[in-house]
């Protein structure tokens, strides 16, 4: 540790680092901490991103209208990796901690070519070690450092539980404001393709229930890479959830540099009759189901959620108003899960408005099982969508 210290300028663990920056220069977005312009590290220049708030979803447009716009594609993967590049370009504080994370590039190839660029101190190669390694990585923030610790897949990170809810998550508190943790811990989920049933865990409501940790779940390339930014720059340790299902999908992104906020909701598809509440792989098959529901009359609502925790009451506040129905999709478990904590906000704060009872479609409280018929039973359906909105809307 020592060494890392040192070889990227950290002289001293004792140096503080929470002050660093100039708040003033940039309008705030929530308490969504970010980088301000005309600020300066100690270790260097540090260069803001354009930070998006409110961002809305584009429609899909033809392939020949999408390749005369301005600029690049890429795959989630890429995505992500290409906005962990240019943190690391930005700020030499950032360092990857992981198994397989340096010249093999990550078990999806997110970090692939960083260790070669940014040398073995920066992107560091661990043993399958999770609670150690994890714990490393919180020791790192506590120092000055902004790791970003990869878990192979969420699964293996039960093992790391103490060091994130303990230490990750408390420290802060338990320090009397003395320690931030900005660290980021990151890592494929969900269910794939006939993975068995401990890699395909959806660890959401594990992590959800630790005080002092943010959670946010990417499931577009532009929002992988302005998520990922956002999670980099956070003083606050933020568990960023990547469905492994996500990672190949393509799309065009700005040329530009940006980031997005960890506290805002998506607005994906404006609606009258309904809304529904997703986050993640779920995205994809509520607008399958929002086709068939259009064709049938139906106008739904449709918002990725994308923060964990905490939930956007505003944005999902404003369009209870309006519909006054609520469907709630997810693939976390039934018991406990996401939507358990989402229809408990929404019943607190909006219950006044609600002309029917919330409607939560889960995963099965099974194991997922290996075949892959009995895998898709496990996991909502589009059609599971759509007769849960006729039922809601009758």
């Amino acid at each position: 540790m020592a060494a890392m210290l040192q070889a990227i300028g950290v002289a001293s663990p004792s140096v503080a680092f929470s002050d660093h920056y100039n708040e003033s220069s940039v309008s705030s977005i929530r308490s969504f901490p970010v980088i301000r312009s005309g600020s300066r590290s100690i270790l260097g220049s540090v260069k803001p991103g354009k930070v998006i708030t409110k961002a809305t979803a584009t429609q899909t447009e033809s392939s020949a209208s999408a390749t005369s716009k301005p600029g690049h594609e890429l795959l989630l993967f890429e995505a992500l990796r290409e906005g962990l590049e240019e943190e690391m370009d930005r700020d030499p504080r950032v360092c990857v901690f992981g198994e397989d994370v340096g010249h093999y590039g990550g078990s999806y190839k997110v970090t692939k070519g960083l260790a070669e660029k940014y040398g073995d101190l920066r992107v560091l190669d661990t043993p399958i070690a999770e609670n150690s390694f994890t714990g490393m990585g919180v020791g790192a923030a506590m120092t000055g450092l902004r790791p970003v610790i990869e878990g192979m897949n969420m699964g293996f990170l039960l093992l790391a539980f103490n060091q994130i809810s303990d230490n990750c998550g408390m420290l802060h508190y338990t320090s009397g404001g003395q320690f931030t943790i900005p660290t980021v811990i990151r890592g494929p989920g969900g269910v794939g393709r006939q993975l068995g049933a401990e890699h395909s865990q959806r660890l959401e409501s594990y992590f959800q229930s630790i005080p002092g940790i943010q959670l946010v779940a990417c499931s577009t390339v532009y929002n992988a890479k302005g998520l990922m930014k956002a999670a980099i720059r956070s003083e606050n340790p933020v568990v960023l959830f990547e469905h492994v299902l996500l990672y190949n999908l393509k799309e065009r992104i700005p040329d530009e540099e940006y980031v997005l906020s960890l506290e805002e909701a998506e607005m994906v598809r404006p609606g009258e009759h309904i809304t529904i509440l997703t986050y993640s792989r779920m995205r994809y098959h509520v607008m399958q189901a929002a086709k068939t529901l259009v064709n049938k009359g139906y106008d739904p609502e449709v918002i990725d959620i994308r923060s964990l925790k905490p939930f956007d009451l505003y944005t999902i506040g404003n369009s209870v108003k309006k519909t006054h129905r609520v469907l709630i999709v997810e693939e976390c478990m039934r018991t406990g899960g996401i939507g358990a904590s989402l229809t408990a906000a929404i019943n607190e704060n909006f219950h006044d408005y609600l002309d029917a009872p919330i409607v939560c479609l889960s995963s099965q409280d099974v194991p997922t099982p290996y075949a892959g018929t009995l895998e898709e039973w496990t996991v909502v359906q589009p059609a599971q969508i759509v007769a849960a909105v006729e039922q809601l809307c009758q």
